[in-house]
């Protein structure tokens, strides 16, 4: 626990070299600071990670979850992702919460686009640093010791806390950030493995920032935003500043999504022990 707490600290200072050096450049609006936060401040993560497994646990990073074959898991997830946050941006339109700021994409141009396909990347190293550290390290460790439950309910937790220095942080995110952490852990056990989860965080963090120009987590995005959509509803409702993620939009879609994936992997167990018990009868 305290190495996990401690890492992303110690991950900010190893890449605080890169955002130095990217912060003095200006890229297409602003976004080289912001790639180089997210690449500085992330992939040092799976340094440590890397570090702490071959030290005191004696195994290597793929065992935290990252068993090949992985593609398929990965674009499944992408779309997981996408879906759901697609969803979440249809409710807020549909409800009048949130309004278009901006042109879009088609009539500003390519740079938006250049700035928005490079943060993905970001993105991508963001996500999957993250569930390394909390889907990826805790969960099986705190699962095998005191039960699954106490593994999704410490690493939600942790994911939870890693975010309550962000800006306009309040109750309500908190509880929501450890929805979300509820989602990937149930997904990531159900799945078997960390590339699903991977995906759906990288992409639901770049939907919601760069496709639609929402904060992400408290932090409002300075270039790379296809469509600007400002939230115009109550703050309790679309999340204010914080970002939809504050709201309790997110809260009912990320509940429906928790237990869809219960029901889901039920269902699935259920006709596993049926053809199980077929089998049986049949030797």
């Amino acid at each position: 626990m305290l190495f996990a707490l401690s890492t992303p600290l110690i991950a900010v200072i190893l890449g605080l070299p890169v955002r130095i050096i990217f912060s003095i450049v200006r890229g297409a609006e602003m976004v080289l600071p912001e790639f180089s936060y997210l690449i500085g401040s992330f992939l040092p993560i799976f340094l440590l990670v890397w570090v702490w497994l071959k030290i005191f646990e004696s195994r290597s990073l793929w065992t935290v979850g990252l068993e090949r074959p992985w593609a398929k898991k990965y674009l499944r997830g992408l779309g997981i992702g996408l879906l759901i946050f697609l969803a979440i941006t249809f409710i807020f339109l549909v409800t009048n919460q949130a309004i278009i700021e901006s042109i879009p994409i088609q009539l500003r141009g390519l740079v938006p686009l250049a700035g928005a396909l490079l943060l993905l990347v970001g993105w991508i190293v963001q996500g999957a640093a993250e569930e390394v550290l909390t889907r990826g390290l805790l969960l099986p460790v705190i699962g095998a010791r005191w039960g699954a439950a106490a593994g999704i309910l410490v690493s939600s937790l942790l994911f939870s806390l890693l975010h309550i220095g962000n800006q306009n942080v309040d109750v309500l995110a908190i509880v929501n950030l450890g929805l979300f952490g509820l989602f990937a852990s149930l997904y990531a056990l159900a799945e078997g493995g960390l590339w699903g989860v991977f995906a759906i965080h990288s992409i639901w963090n770049w939907t919601q920032g760069n496709l639609f120009g929402f904060p992400v987590s408290g932090n409002a995005l300075i270039g790379g935003v296809l469509i600007d959509l400002v939230e115009v509803g109550p703050d309790w409702l679309t999340g204010g500043l914080f970002g939809p993620e504050g709201g309790l939009i997110v809260t009912a879609a990320l509940t429906i999504s928790s237990l869809l994936v219960l029901l889901i992997e039920r269902r699935r167990q259920k006709i596993r022990s049926k053809l199980d018990l077929e089998t049986a009868d049949q030797v």
